[in-house]
C-alpha cells in the first residue's frame, strides 16, 4: 500500500446555526491508525464525511500527501471507505463487490480478477467470490466491505463504525482482523467510534471529541491514564470524580491539596499548576482505589476517606465495591483477587486512593480555551 499523510487545518462544518465540526485540526501519520471517538452528535461522522469528499466543509483546509483534497469528488479522492452497514450491492456476487471500485477506474478484467482473488485471500474469504452478500454472515460481509475498500490500493482508509452491527464475540475477533489487515498494508486509517474499549484496543493514537472539537488527542495509554479535562476523564471508561477547591498549590512532587466539597482532605496530581481557590475535581480511576476496614491505618501520604458500602457486585475476575462518602457522593473500587478480609453491605469502610493515581482536573466539563470554557455548540 502506498503511504501517505493526512492533515487537517481549521477545519469547520455547520447545519444552520449549529455547528457540526468547529475548527478541527488533525494530522494522521503514514501508516497511523487514529480513532475519532465520541459520543453521538459531537461531530465525528460529518469529520469523516468531510475527509470522503461527501459533505462540502466551511473553512479550512485538507491536504492528502501533501496536495489538497478541496474541490475533489470521492472518486478522485483515492480515499477507501467502509460504511456502518457495509453498503455491498445485494445483486452482485461477492467478487463483484470487491471488483466494483476497479471496474469504475477502467481496470482491464485479468488485473481485475487477479486483484479480487488476492484481496480476498488477504481477508480470507477465498473460495466465495461467487457467493451473493446475503449468503454470508455479519463478519463475512464486513470483511467484503474492507476488501472492497482496499482492492484498489487507496493512500488512506476511512472506517465508519464498522463494527456496530456485530455481536460481542464477533466484534473482539473483527477488531483483530482490521488491525492486522491495517499494519499488513500499512494504509494510514481514520476509525470513527463511539465504544471506548474498540478505540483503546486497536489505535495508535485516539482523538476525543465533543461538541464538534477535539478534547484531547493522543495514545491510549496517555488518554485513559492523564485525561486533559473532566469530559475525557468521564468519557473514557469508568472513573471516580469528587469536587472541590484547590488549598494548596503543587509542591515539589507535583502534588497539590484539595479540600473536597465533602469537607475532606485529599492530595492529587495537577497537571496545571491551579491557583489556591480555584475549582477542580478530582479524577481517581476504580481499578486503583481501594477498601480499607474502618479505623485502620494506611501507608503515610495516603488517602482515605469514611465510605459506607452501598452495594457489591461480583464479576468472576473482580468485585465492584460501590461506596457512599459522608456527604452522599457515590465511588466505585474495583477488587481483584481476595480482599482479605470480609466485607458486607452496609458495612463502614475507609476508600483508600495513592495521591499518584489521583489526578485534578478543571472543574468545568467543555474545553478549554485560552483559560475559560468554551461554548459547548450543539454538535451532530
Amino acid at each position: 500500500m502506498n503511504g501517505a499523510a493526512l492533515e487537517l487545518k481549521g477545519i469547520s462544518k455547520r447545519y444552520g446555526s449549529n455547528w457540526a465540526v468547529r475548527e478541527l485540526d488533525l494530522t494522521v501519520a503514514p501508516g497511523e491508525f487514529v480513532t475519532l471517538l465520541g459520543p453521538s452528535g459531537c461531530g465525528k461522522t460529518t469529520t469523516l464525511g468531510v475527509i470522503a469528499g461527501f459533505l462540502e466543509p466551511d473553512g479550512g483546509q485538507m491536504t492528502l500527501d501533501g496536495e489538497p483534497l478541496a474541490g475533489r469528488p470521492p472518486f478522485k479522492r483515492d480515499i477507501g471507505v467502509v460504511f456502518q452497514d457495509y453498503a455491498l450491492f445485494p445483486h452482485m456476487t461477492v467478487a463483484e463487490n470487491v471488483g466494483y471500485g476497479l471496474r469504475v477506474r477502467k481496470v482491464p478484467a485479468p488485473e481485475i480478477n487477479r486483484r479480487v482473488g488476492e484481496m480476498l485471500e488477504l481477508v480470507r474469504l477465498e473460495g466465495l467470490g461467487e457467493r451473493m452478500p446475503l449468503a454470508l454472515s455479519g463478519g463475512q460481509r464486513q470483511r467484503v466491505a474492507l476488501a472492497r475498500a482496499l482492492v484498489f490500493d487507496p493512500k488512506f482508509l476511512l472506517l465508519d463504525e464498522p463494527l456496530s452491527n456485530l455481536d460481542l464475540k464477533l466484534r473482539e475477533e473483527m477488531r483483530l482482523e482490521i488491525v492486522r489487515l491495517q499494519q499488513q498494508l500499512s494504509v494510514p486509517t481514520i476509525f470513527v467510534t463511539h465504544d471506548q474499549t474498540e478505540a483503546l484496543a486497536m489505535s495508535d493514537r485516539i482523538a476525543v471529541m465533543n461538541a464538534g472539537r477535539v478534547e484531547q488527542i493522543g495514545t491510549p495509554r496517555d488518554i485513559y491514564q492523564d485525561p486533559a479535562n473532566r469530559f475525557v476523564a468521564e468519557f473514557i471508561g469508568s472513573m471516580n470524580l469528587l469536587d472541590g477547591t484547590i488549598a494548596a498549590a503543587v509542591d515539589a512532587d507535583g502534588l497539590c491539596v484539595v479540600d473536597l466539597d465533602s469537607g475532606s482532605k485529599i492530595s492529587a496530581k495537577a497537571p496545571s499548576d491551579f491557583p489556591v481557590g480555584h475549582r477542580v475535581c478530582v479524577a481517581m480511576r476504580p481499578e486503583r482505589c481501594g477498601v480499607l476496614p474502618a479505623g485502620r491505618q494506611a501507608g503515610t501520604g495516603a488517602n482515605l476517606l469514611d465510605a459506607v458500602v452501598s452495594h457489591i457486585v461480583y464479576l468472576g475476575s473482580r468485585e465492584d465495591l460501590y461506596l457512599t462518602l459522608p456527604d452522599g457522593t457515590k465511588v466505585v473500587s474495583e477488587i481483584i483477587g481476595d480482599i482479605g478480609w470480609d466485607i458486607r453491605t452496609g458495612q463502614d469502610v475507609l476508600f483508600q486512593c495513592d495521591p499518584a493515581e489521583c489526578v485534578a482536573l478543571p472543574a468545568t466539563t467543555g474545553r478549554i480555551v485560552d483559560g475559560s470554557p468554551a461554548l459547548n455548540e450543539t454538535a451532530v
